[in-house]
């Protein structure tokens, strides 16, 4: 993979998926059915498409578990209920699917961790906004002596030297990006944060990369971005908004002179925070009314199609073949209004 970077650690430039354009290469490639979009979080455990569900209580319970692993993908059930209440989530998917559930780092974790093992979920996510945090790390030494081959998802970090320090402390898999997703606004509300893209080319520089796989969580809007993603590093990706909306989505359908609607909330939005724990601290995202979409499976068929596509453009038949092969430039705002639909700009 080839991209501009810069080694000054102070003003550097940052790049934003919007930023970049992959350049197309001779292919071989006849079909898109030559093309395998699948990857392993460990020696255990294989999904068929890279896209894991987002832990959020508008996008993740088991019906999106059951559907994401009927896709070839895995969700992962969010934390906010009770630990008889996430466990029964858990306990409904078929036991031969993969699934995973989300859990804090202090309070409740080594109870609702246990309980959901016994449930039978393959993955354990340690689910935090600030993830290169000392918490962080007093949570995965316990886990880690507690289940010493269980794969054990954490984040979220921003850099690779938060990236370096949950693979050190004992995590399978890390969750990167900080800020930048559809509804989340840490960056405006601290300021703090880094570029969604520019994350990923960051940690894949990482030594433990490959060992300890990349999740590229947040700030994705399309099938380009994944393919972006996945080129620049990552092996696989987290999304929340593509898939809000959805039958498998927990909420009711609002139906209005509009069109029909679901509800879907950032975490750290005032109102989820009541939610789940009756009072709200600084607001670090919001909430918001999208539109209905159908089954998500219809949604993921997409999405995969995209993917292989995308690689198909490189001359790539998998994952690891189009990181290999990848090369990004650079593109102005004029390049970015180009490279959309502007059609549908122009008559409005």
């Amino acid at each position: 993979m080839s991209i501009y970077y810069s080694k000054n650690v102070i003003g550097r430039e940052a790049l934003t998926y919007q930023d970049v354009l992959l350049v197309p290469q001779y292919s071989d490639i006849e079909s898109r059915a030559e093309v395998d979009i699948g990857n392993s979080l460990d020696e255990s455990l294989r999904l068929e498409l890279p896209i894991i569900a987002s832990p959020m209580d508008t996008v993740s319970e088991s019906p999106m578990a059951a559907a994401m692993a009927s896709s070839g993908g895995m969700a992962i059930v969010h934390r906010y209920n009770s630990i008889d209440e996430q466990c029964k989530h858990v306990e409904s998917v078929p036991s031969e699917d993969l699934v995973g559930a989300a859990i804090g780092v202090t309070g409740d974790f080594v109870e609702r961790a246990e309980e959901l093992v016994k449930s039978g979920v393959s993955v354990l996510c340690l689910d935090v906004a600030h993830g290169h945090h000392s918490h962080m790390k007093n949570a995965l030494k316990i886990l880690r002596q507690k289940f010493p081959d269980f794969h054990l998802m954490a984040g979220n970090v921003a850099t690779l030297e938060g990236f370096d320090a949950l693979a050190e402390w004992g995590a399978s898999s890390v969750r990167c990006n900080i800020g930048g997703g559809s509804i989340c606004t840490t960056r405006v509300q601290t300021g703090h944060g880094v570029p969604g893209l520019q994350t990923i080319i960051d940690c894949a520089r990482s030594e433990h990369a490959g060992d300890v796989k990349i999740i590229a969580d947040g700030g994705i809007r399309n099938g380009g971005d994944i393919v972006k993603a996945l080129a620049a590093g990552a092996d696989f990706v987290m999304v929340g908004s593509l898939l809000s909306g959805t039958d498998q989505t927990p909420g009711k359908l609002l139906k209005t002179s509009d069109g029909n609607f679901k509800q879907y909330r950032g975490m750290a939005s005032r109102d989820a925070q009541m939610s789940w724990r009756g009072r709200s601290g600084s607001p670090e995202g919001v909430s918001s009314m999208v539109p209905y979409k159908g089954d998500v499976s219809f949604v993921l068929a997409e999405l995969a199609g995209s993917i292989q596509s995308g690689l198909s453009y490189t001359g790539a038949r998998s994952i690891n073949e189009l990181q290999a092969k990848a090369s990004f430039i650079r593109q102005t705002d004029a390049g970015q209004s180009e490279s959309s639909a502007h059609i549908l700009k122009r008559y409005r």
